[in-house]
């Protein structure tokens, strides 16, 4: 549970985080830092978007019948998968002009005095605050684990490591390969995905939304480890991909559907995506001139 909430705060946040140094580079650049404050706004309101989503996705359930629960819980970590994979593919296909389109924006919002900064911030970071959000509650479902403070703690670990390794960016400090990155921890989430829509599609059969519950398509739970060695791998197994010993066909339908369409379409898009000059990041700083370009 730790570890895959981990990673995908790590993920989320240094994406974030990397959005905010363009933007904070493209301020300072063009000696703007009297706007600065109004940004840090953005993203401070952004930062609250995953409390108030995560609060009513872990507490509000609640109060509802056990039918709605298991169809609310379907349904959301559903929607949280397609969230997810959209990002995914998108950042395959578009990485690489996000930096320009945030600029493009960022120099609109300062040519109107610096109005809209704000609303910038808070979309740019927000989408990603909640993209976490759901992602973390579909995966914390999905063990079936009624502890927040596990995942709680793995998330304010993955985010403060994305934050020290954004800041560590920005100062040059630090230069990592982040296609290389995002490639890998792409295909990590991607199986981490498919294991939340077989999740999502039992409880929608157990709800009788969907049909076939109870027609299992193997039933190894006899081999579920109870003591030794063996539990602590199971237990990371379900954790991370959701492993389960018992799953009924349209569970493994939607495994393996997933898996089969998503995996390519993402193989696809980060081929075409062009490396960053010198294969690591620079995003936070400011794009060479064309002679220092054309010079080796």
């Amino acid at each position: 549970m730790f570890l895959a909430n981990f990673l995908i705060a790590l993920r989320e946040g240094l994406e974030a985080a990397l959005v905010v140094g363009i933007l904070v580079a493209y301020l300072v650049k063009i000696g703007r830092r009297d706007l600065l404050p109004r940004l840090w706004a953005g993203v401070a309101v952004a930062s609250l978007v995953p409390l108030a989503a995560g609060a009513y996705m872990t507490w509000g359930p609640y109060t509802m019948t056990f039918a709605a629960q298991e169809i609310l819980g379907g349904t959301l970590s559903l929607l949280a998968v397609a969230l997810i994979t959209w990002m995914i593919l998108w950042m395959g296909t578009h990485a690489a002009g996000q930096k320009a389109g945030l600029e493009t924006s960022l120099a609109g919002a300062v040519d109107r005095g610096g109005r809209g900064i704000v609303w910038i911030a808070l979309l740019a970071v927000g989408r990603e605050s909640l993209e976490t959000a759901m992602f973390v509650w579909a995966t914390t479902q999905s063990t079936m684990n009624t502890s927040a403070v596990v995942p709680a703690i793995a998330v304010v670990c993955g985010l403060a490591t994305a934050a020290a390794l954004g800041v560590l960016i920005y100062a040059g400090a630090v230069r990592i390969d982040i296609g290389a990155f995002f490639r890998w921890s792409g295909i990590f989430l991607i199986v981490v995905a498919a294991g939340i829509v077989s999740y999502g599609i039992g409880d929608l059969q157990e709800a009788s939304v969907l049909p076939g519950w109870g027609n299992w398509a193997f039933d190894l739970s006899h081999l579920v480890p109870t003591s030794g060695i063996g539990v602590v791998p199971y237990t990371l197994a379900v954790a991370v991909v959701n492993l389960n010993f018992m799953p009924t066909w349209l569970q493994v339908f939607g495994w393996v559907a997933y898996l089969v369409v998503v995996v390519p379409l993402f193989l696809r898009a980060t081929r075409r995506r062009p490396r960053p000059a010198g294969g690591t990041t620079t995003a936070a700083t400011p794009a060479p001139t064309d002679k220092k370009a054309t010079t080796q």
